[in-house]
């Protein structure tokens, strides 16, 4: 039975802008997105123009980049080369740690909103449920006041959806059981050293949709190495044997492999060949026996790469996989 983007809803062809099933979210999202994370301010433009050019429709930004007024020039950039409407793209943004105060938090959304130059996001995620003391400056778990001044925002025309990343399940359940929004995504690190399955099923049950950051894994130069580390992905034999199987590349069974759990994933490049070869993968179709040998990768190796608890000074992801 082959796996084409849809798989997780129906199996068959799909369109090239296929949308997760709206059975997991309030409104459409593409199954593959763009993210900018790293992506240098100085070809960051250039990039999500391609990307928006090579058939993109879901971006994936946040304030932390760094980069968000160079992403903003290539929205209008490529949305004018690529003819499409703003109403055809999803983009996401993020709330950083250091706006978490009720008193901030409208203001850290303008700010995004006139940097990327958008009247409105179809997304907008609380980045971690950590925020900045505005007493001492230092770093704790903080997130149910951040997310009741979102709700509120999100009764205006600056936001369709909010959500949130990098939540434990003991604050997920925190946050639902203390608001009236509960979140529509939670963009978490989802890869074949870190599945999650569990995890992403309880969203499922939910009705939370999941998008999956750091697709490729420890292939993001961002993660420093360590002693036992497994493989890079994109190098793993297993990926590369159904790649050579399946006529695609590593990166792109990676992603099928992401998809076909019913999440988003958002893999990143500033290389234009790379870009394309990443949306390529809406044509790679893996075997189920594939996606159940890639599911035993984790086995061998079971890896969180971005875990800054330490960074932090607090616990993060208790009770989650490799936490």
């Amino acid at each position: 039975m082959l796996i084409a983007p849809a798989a997780a809803a129906s199996l068959g062809s799909v369109d090239l802008q296929q949308p997760l099933t709206t059975r997991l979210l309030p409104s459409k999202i593409p199954f593959l997105g763009f993210g900018t994370w790293n992506i240098d301010t100085f070809n960051a433009s250039e990039a999500v123009s391609a990307a928006l050019q090579a058939g993109y429709r879901h971006l994936d930004c946040a304030t932390i980049y760094g980069n968000q007024k160079e992403v903003g020039r290539g929205i209008a950039d490529g949305l004018q080369k690529a003819e499409v409407k703003r109403s055809d793209v999803w983009i996401t943004s993020k709330l950083w740690n250091d706006h978490h105060d009720p008193s901030l938090v409208e203001e850290a959304l303008d700010q995004t909103l006139l940097d990327l130059g958008l009247d409105y996001l179809d997304l907008w995620l609380m980045h971690w449920p950590v925020g900045n003391s505005l007493a001492t400056g230092e770093s704790e778990l903080s997130y149910i006041h951040a997310w009741h001044a979102m709700e509120k925002l999100h009764k205006t025309d600056k936001i369709r959806n909010i959500g949130v990343s990098n939540f434990s399940p003991a604050q997920l359940k925190d946050l639902i059981e203390k608001s009236d929004t509960k979140p529509a995504v939670h963009q978490m690190e989802i890869h074949p050293y870190l599945p999650q399955s569990k995890w992403i099923k309880y969203h499922h049950e939910l009705g939370i949709a999941v998008t999956a950051y750091s697709p490729f894994a420890n292939t993001n130069p961002t993660y420093t190495p360590s002693k036992g580390d497994p493989p890079l992905l994109l190098k793993n034999t297993d990926l590369l044997a159904i790649a050579a199987d399946r006529r695609c590349t590593a990166a792109q069974v990676a992603l099928v492999w992401g998809w076909s759990h019913g999440d988003s994933v958002i893999p990143k490049s500033s290389h234009v060949s790379h870009i394309k070869e990443n949306f390529g993968a809406l044509n790679c179709h893996l075997e189920k026996e594939d996606l159940e040998r890639i599911d035993g990768i984790s086995k061998q190796y079971l890896k969180r790469f971005n875990n800054p608890s330490k960074e932090y000074g607090v616990r993060l992801f208790d009770g989650l996989e490799d936490a």
